[in-house]
């Protein structure tokens, strides 16, 4: 995304043909697992992803919009002051203490449909990240509440990746991904399962940093 000329200089490059282009700014929406709880702040889910796109060479800043406890509805009640002028795309990654709490995913849907509502009706592309359901509420919850994200990827025509933790649920050896790349309390990745999971998530973030150009 070009932005506007700041000085003497840029407008001399964009006079003659090299026009400056900013990092594009991406907006992480989130909750416990986007802001990094448990974590040194170097290690957690943005700073982590924003270390794996400067490794790539993508020209993205990423802003870390992740609040620990937040279920949709509080993603929903902050959308509007998440999305500052400078923001150039949003990632949304929420619905994991909905699941938590067994909110409806009626409920759940309302909310996020919100968020993307928002955030497409300004015109930024979104990347939407799923959460797997667990068998505990029963299936007809867990068909519920995992139908939420493609359809309203589908809805809204935004990227999507299914599972935030998908990189550790696939792993064969369950025991081993829980002693090894989780925290004590079994919720939150530690710094290696970070590392998985963001280079599981990356690919997609480097497609909406390309929708954001």
């Amino acid at each position: 995304m070009i932005r506007p000329i700041r000085n003497a200089g840029l407008a001399l490059a964009l006079a003659t043909g090299m026009a400056h282009a900013e990092p594009a700014t991406i907006a992480a929406l989130g909750d416990s697992l986007t802001q990094g709880y448990g974590l040194a702040p170097e290690n957690g889910f943005v700073p982590q992803l924003q270390r794996w796109l400067d490794g790539q060479g993508a020209d993205v800043t990423l802003v870390n919009a992740g609040v620990s406890g937040d279920t949709t509805a509080g993603g929903l009640s902050r959308i509007g002051w998440t999305l500052t002028p400078e923001v150039d795309a949003l990632i949304v990654a929420l619905g994991g203490n909905d699941l938590l709490r067994g909110i409806d995913p009626a409920v759940s849907r309302a909310n996020l449909d919100g968020i993307l509502a928002e955030a497409t009706g300004r015109g930024l592309p979104v990347l939407l990240i799923g959460m797997d359901a667990p068998p505990n509420y029963g299936p007809d919850y867990e068909a519920a509440f995992e139908a939420i994200y493609p359809d309203l990827a589908a809805k809204y025509g935004v990227l999507l990746h299914e599972n935030f933790l998908g990189a550790l649920a696939a792993l064969q050896d369950r025991t081993l991904a829980l002693e090894r790349y989780m925290q004590p309390d079994r919720i939150h990745p530690n710094a290696e399962g970070v590392a998985l999971i963001v280079g599981d998530i990356g690919p997609r973030v480097m497609e909406l940093a390309a929708e954001a150009e």
